[in-house]
């Protein structure tokens, strides 16, 4: 006869203990760098969005002033900024013996050079005039003698001051006359004209003898990502705050006895 095996015995569970409770309990240095932090965090947000409405004011001026119709630019010049992206005509006699030639890329991103030659006006004044582009091929001016405008021209463009240096820019190279950004003051001298306006002008796309230089080489762009910027430091400050009420959201203490 097969007996089978006593069952054994199961103990009973044994009660779940309860969790203690969970509050929260902030500490002082953690608290007092939290606080800096987080200010930080906020104070760049609200100087984001500060920039942001700059920005967008600078835009909406600037699309206005594309849309005016092209004035005479004046004989004198206080204020380069205020005419910055302003529609003007320019009346004068090139100097093409004293061409400027910037480093730039065409719109189909062919390496050449854009042409700045001084103008002289009836007045006596010089402008700097931004022609347009050449290939590399077509800098020296001999090769190219029917773009050599002679006698008394006028040029319709857009003003704008010269540029800083970026970051990663060459310096300019004013004795091979190879420039890489728009150092207005340094182009005048050597130009020739040390006492030109504070501005260059920039010629649009109305054909130049013989097609080159190829004018209307402008370009605008101002980008206004304020926004996005002044969200992620918000985010962040969010971010850091969950951190410090999580670290802090503590359970009690049990009490002694």
């Amino acid at each position: 006869m097969v007996t089978s095996p006593a069952p054994t015995p199961v103990s009973p569970a044994a009660p779940a203990s309860p969790r203690a409770p969970r509050r929260f309990r902030p500490t002082l240095w953690p608290t007092v760098v939290t606080t800096i932090v987080i200010g930080l965090l906020l104070a760049l947000g609200a100087w984001q969005l500060n920039r942001m409405a700059w920005k967008q004011g600078l835009i909406t001026a600037l699309e206005e002033r594309r849309g005016q119709p092209a004035v005479e630019l004046p004989a004198t010049i206080d204020d380069a900024e205020a005419w910055r992206y302003r529609n003007v005509t320019v009346t004068g006699t090139f100097r093409h013996e004293d061409e400027i030639h910037i480093i730039a890329y065409s719109p189909a991103a062919k390496q050449g050079y854009q042409i700045v030659t001084p103008m002289v006006r009836a007045d006596g004044t010089t402008v700097l005039v931004n022609r347009g582009w050449v290939p590399l091929e077509s800098r020296d001016a001999a090769s190219r003698p029917d773009s050599l405008a002679a006698g008394t021209v006028t040029v319709t463009g857009m003003a704008r001051p010269g540029w800083p240096q970026g970051y990663f820019v060459p310096d300019n190279s004013p004795a091979t006359n190879t420039w890489f950004w728009g150092d207005l003051p340094a182009m005048a001298v050597a130009a020739h004209a040390p006492d030109a306006l504070p501005l260059f002008v920039e010629a649009d796309k109305t054909p130049n003898p013989g097609g080159l230089p190829i004018g209307g080489q402008s370009v605008i762009n101002l980008r206004n990502d304020h926004l996005q910027y002044a969200i992620t430091w918000f985010a962040l400050a969010i971010g850091v705050f969950g951190v410090y009420f999580a670290y802090h959201f503590r359970p009690d203490e049990p009490k002694t006895p």
